[in-house]
C-alpha cells in the first residue's frame, strides 16, 4: 500500500494505487469508481491509439478530442502509455504490479498468459496484490477462450429472452448493460480484498465473467425459472408479477404507473374517479388483478388516455400512487433532482477543452465538495506515473521511449 494511505483525506481511498490494464467497459467502469472514491488509478493503454473506445463514435469532442464513449468511463484516471509487446515493457510491467495494491485486466487468456499476468505470478511479484480479471464467460469452463461482447452476453444469458414486447422479437437492453453490471461486482471484489488483505489475508485474484454477473442479475425472474421450471417470457414494460406496473399512454404523453400494492391500487381508483375497480373482486388484490391482467390493461389504457399527463401527475402526486413521466435523456439531464443531486460536473482537460462529465452516484455524509478529473489524454501521465510509482530519472524515462516501449 502507497505510504501516503496514511494522510488523512476525505476520499476513503486515498493513497491505494490501481493498475488498470482493461480496455472497453466493464473493467473501465470499475477503476473508474475506485477513482472516484480516491484511489490513484493508472490506465495503461497502447501508444498511438490507446483504448479502442477513444475512437468509438462519433460523437467525439471537438478538436480532435476523444469519443463521449471513452469520457463515460474513464473519469479521474493517469494515462500510461506502454507498448506491452516491447521486449522493454515485461521487466516495466512487472516493477508496475510489485507496487500497485490492486490490478483490473480484461486479456484473452493466451494474452493474459504472454504478457505475465497469470495469477500465480502476479502473486509471486506481489503477494498482496488484489488482481481482477474480467472476461466474457470466466477462466474456467468449455468458454473461458471465448472473446465476451455485451451483446453476445445479453443473448446467451437469458437478458434478450425477457425483454421486448410479448409479441416482438428479443431485444437488447439500450446500454451495454451486462459491462456495466460486472464493472461494478469487480468494483465490490476489488474492495473486499483489499479489506481481507488489511486483515492480514493475503492478496486475493478474482475472476469475473459477464455472463455470470448478468445471469445473476435476472434476480426474480431467473429465480421464479428454478422454483416453476417453467421458461419466462417478455412482458414489455410490464411487471410479471405486479399489475398495474407499466407504461401508459395519456392524451399527450406517456407515464409510467406503478402500484406495488393493494392500497395503492385503491388509491389510484379513486384518484382516476373508478372506485368501483377497487371493490371489484376481479381486482381487489395484486394476485387477482396478475390473473386479469390483460382485462384491466386494456380497461386502464381506456382511463389514462383521457387525460393530460399533467393531469395525471397532479392526480397521482396528490393520491401519493407511485408514478413519473417518461423522460428522453436531455430532459433527465435538465431535471431539477439532477441538479440537486450534483450528477454534472464541469471539467477542463489538458487542451483546454471544456465540457461537462456525468458524476459519480456515490455519495456520503461529510463527502467533500464534487469535482471529477477528466479522463486522460493518452500517455499524458506517462512521466509522471513512472516517477511517482517508480522512482524512474529522466534519463531512464527517456531511454525507454528512445527504445520504444513508451509513448
Amino acid at each position: 500500500m502507497a505510504d501516503d494511505l496514511k494522510t488523512p483525506s476525505p476520499l476513503p481511498l486515498a493513497g491505494l494505487r490501481v493498475l488498470d490494464l482493461s480496455r472497453i467497459l466493464a473493467g473501465p467502469v470499475c477503476c473508474q469508481v475506485l477513482a472516484d472514491l480516491g484511489a490513484d488509478v493508472v490506465k495503461v493503454e497502447r501508444p498511438g491509439t490507446g483504448d479502442d473506445t477513444r475512437a468509438w463514435g462519433p460523437p467525439f469532442l471537438p478538436d480532435g478530442g476523444p469519443s463521449a464513449y471513452y469520457l463515460s468511463a474513464n473519469r479521474g484516471k493517469r494515462s500510461l502509455a506502454i507498448d506491452l509487446e516491447h521486449p522493454q515493457a515485461a521487466p516495466l510491467l512487472a516493477e508496475l504490479i510489485r507496487t500497485a495494491d490492486a490490478l483490473v485486466e480484461n486479456f484473452l487468456p493466451r494474452v493474459r498468459d504472454k504478457l505475465g499476468l497469470a495469477p500465480e505470478r502476479l502473486a509471486a511479484l506481489n503477494p498482496r496484490l488484489v488482481s481482477c480479471a474480467i472476461s466474457g464467460y470466466g477462466r474456467t469452463g468449455p468458454l473461458a477462450d471465448v472473446p465476451g461482447y455485451d451483446l453476445v452476453v445479453q443473448a446467451t444469458s437469458g437478458l434478450m429472452s425477457i425483454t421486448g414486447e410479448p409479441d416482438g422479437p428479443p431485444l437488447k437492453v439500450g446500454v451495454a448493460i451486462t459491462d456495466i453490471i460486472t464493472g461494478l461486482y469487480a468494483a465490490t471484489s476489488i474492495l473486499a480484498g483489499l479489506v481481507a488483505r488489511e486483515r492480514g489475508a493475503a492478496g486475493k485474484a478474482f475472476d469475473l465473467a459477464l455472463a455470470d454477473c448478468t445471469l445473476a442479475s435476472l434476480v426474480n425472474v431467473v429465480q421464479g425459472a428454478l422454483v416453476t421450471g417453467e421458461r419466462p417470457r417478455r412482458y414489455g414494460n410490464a411487471h410479471p408479477h405486479i399489475v398495474p406496473y407499466e407504461v401508459f399512454a395519456t392524451a399527450d404523453g406517456h407515464l409510467v404507473l406503478a402500484v406495488g400494492n393493494d392500497r395503492q391500487f385503491q388509491r389510484f381508483c379513486a384518484a382516476a374517479g373508478e372506485s368501483a375497480l377497487a371493490a371489484d373482486p376481479q381486482y381487489a388484490t395484486n394476485a387477482a388483478r396478475v390473473a386479469q391482467r390483460e382485462k384491466l390493461v386494456a380497461r386502464l389504457r381506456t382511463i389514462i388516455a383521457a387525460r393530460t399527463t399533467a393531469n395525471w401527475l397532479g392526480a397521482l402526486a396528490a393520491a401519493e400512487v407511485p408514478h413519473a413521466p417518461v423522460l428522453a435523456v436531455d430532459e433527465a439531464l435538465a431535471a431539477p433532482q439532477t441538479a440537486a443531486r450534483e450528477m454534472l460536473v464541469e471539467v477542463t482537460d489538458s487542451a483546454g477543452r471544456n465540457f461537462r462529465l456525468v458524476g459519480s452516484p456515490i455519495h456520503w455524509q461529510g463527502e467533500p465538495p464534487r469535482t471529477a478529473a477528466p479522463p486522460p489524454e493518452l500517455g499524458a501521465d506517462t512521466d509522471q506515473v513512472l516517477r511517482d510509482w517508480l522512482g524512474y530519472s529522466q534519463a531512464q524515462r527517456d531511454e525507454l521511449r528512445a527504445a520504444g516501449a513508451l509513448g
